[in-house]
């Protein structure tokens, strides 16, 4: 392989690009009208205009992108995250092409792709589940049915669903066919895909997902675990690894979990399989995400690999260079999503231009981003601006520097989530481990981290003042060598 297609954007697409230039291995772009300027443009040895700025007419394009590839003479698409990477039918083309996609193969992206077709799939190998019915239904009097069985409160959700689109909660019986409806208008709206199912809703959980890799030999691994209950709108924003709460017994049997639900679907190459984890720690199956995850920095860290360097190389065909007794965690990672947003409205999405941006640097702080100073926020795509992400030798380091790093990080121009993240860092409920994905709904209270950032203002403006007046003073006393 000596020449790949990275067919997305951003802080993605720059972060496969340097792992496959340490490799030595070609890179071509790929890029819409709004990125035409972008930082993965200018690293990348080659560069394509694929479309317009919307994603529907240039990444998700998959004809486009297979076009580019061979027009390039590369040998293999890599599909980031987002756009195009779960998309079976765009796997199937880039094969069929006679290119190489990285990834898995599309009977495993179809197969997770549908949450009950999952279900399916993992049932003979007893991996456990929430009580419910795995099946789609739109009966409401056989909801109400199963619903009653199961027990309220209940979870609608969406078989093709992702994001918190398409699912509701239902606390009462009486409320249960309005809701019903609801998540199935929501599903047709989001995914074309107007199926749902019902589960118990498990009222306090915490997100636990497990990281796989398998390669085309048979051999199936898992490299731990990250936690990722932090959220809001069922969208991640903080991320860690290891958990604070898995015991080596309950990290164990995710572990086995995870290989089983790959195994199940016969994986190649890097996926993620979820699972809620209940207040007795209890834990169950969720959903296989068949793709590289945007928190893949942090099992990075903690286990010394390069997931992006082991996607190609499983590829290319190689067997996978460890065994599961090989694997070992090591210090403790954390990861926040800075996103162009402004946590003081709701998270509402934040664009125009970044007037002043300065990521932190520093020993055991990494910075994935796709963005530079002068650049616009464009409307069109995901507002996440970077990762950051923190390692320390336990978690309170890595608490720590996370902290610090918020603190020296410097954008002016837009609205980001790095108060918020702050304000996580320093929360008792994070910092003791003790939250799960309710946190923001139970912690955070956007008026309390304004009152905190004027407090800060204010200190800032008297210290500054106090530096003033010190200035000044100096400047009046006589110079004695002048005499």
């Amino acid at each position: 392989m000596k020449k790949i297609v990275i067919a997305n954007r951003g802080e993605i697409a720059l972060r496969i690009m340097k792992t496959a230039r340490k490799m030595g291995i070609k890179t071509v772009a790929v890029y819409s009208d709004a990125d035409r300027n972008a930082p993965h443009v200018h690293f990348a040895d080659e560069a394509f205009h694929i479309g317009e700025s919307l994603s529907s007419q240039s990444y998700l394009v998959g004809e486009k992108i297979i076009k580019v590839a061979q027009t390039a003479n590369a040998e293999a698409i890599h599909p980031g995250y987002g756009f195009l990477s779960e998309n079976a039918a765009f796997a199937e083309k880039v094969t069929q092409s006679g290119l190489i996609f990285i990834g898995p193969k599309p009977h495993a992206i179809r197969v997770m792709g549908s949450k009950l077709a999952a279900k399916e799939a993992v049932k003979k190998y007893n991996i456990p589940m929430v009580p419910g019915i795995d099946e789609a239904i739109e009966d409401v009097e056989k909801a109400k049915e199963i619903a009653t069985e199961i027990g309220y409160p209940i979870l609608i959700k969406a078989s093709a669903g992702g994001g918190g689109k398409g699912m509701r909660i239902v606390e009462k019986a009486e409320n249960l066919e309005s809701q019903m409806n609801r998540a199935i208008s929501e599903a047709i709206s989001a995914f074309g895909d107007g199926s749902v199912f019902i589960e118990k809703y498990v009222a306090s959980p915490r997100h636990i997902e497990i990281q796989v890799m398998a390669d085309g030999h048979g051999n199936i691994v898992h490299l731990f675990e990250r936690e990722c209950s932090i959220q809001r709108r069922h969208q991640k924003v903080v991320e860690e690894a290891p958990s604070s709460v898995l015991t080596p017994e309950i990290r164990k049997q995710m572990g086995e979990a995870a290989v089983k639900v790959a195994r199940s679907c016969n994986y190649l190459g890097a996926g993620t399989v979820e699972f809620l984890l209940d207040e007795k720690l209890n834990f169950y199956f969720l959903e296989m995400n068949t793709r590289l995850q945007v928190e893949h920095p942090v099992t990075e860290l903690i286990t010394g690999l390069d997931l992006v360097e082991l996607q190609i190389k499983i590829a290319r065909g190689e067997k996978l260079p460890f065994g599961q007794e090989d694997l070992k965690i090591k210090g403790h990672a954390i990861e926040l999503r800075v996103y162009a947003e402004d946590p003081l409205d709701d998270f509402l999405p934040s664009v125009g231009k970044l007037e002043n941006y300065q990521p932190p640097k520093g020993e055991r702080i990494r910075v994935d981003d796709g963005f530079r100073e002068g650049m616009e926020v464009p409307i069109h795509y995901d507002p996440m601006l970077s990762k950051l992400i923190t390692y320390g030798k336990n978690r309170e380091e890595a608490i720590a520097l996370m902290t610090h790093a918020i603190n020296n990080y410097k954008v002016r121009g837009v609205q980001t989530t790095l108060p918020f993240g702050k304000f996580v860092m320093e929360h008792e409920a994070f910092q003791s481990g003790n939250f799960d994905t309710h946190f923001v709904k139970l912690h955070y209270n956007a008026n309390e981290l304004k009152k905190e950032q004027d407090n800060e203002a204010q200190i800032a403006a008297f210290i500054a003042l106090q530096q003033y007046v010190k200035d000044q003073q100096q400047l009046r006393l006589p110079n004695t060598h002048e005499r």
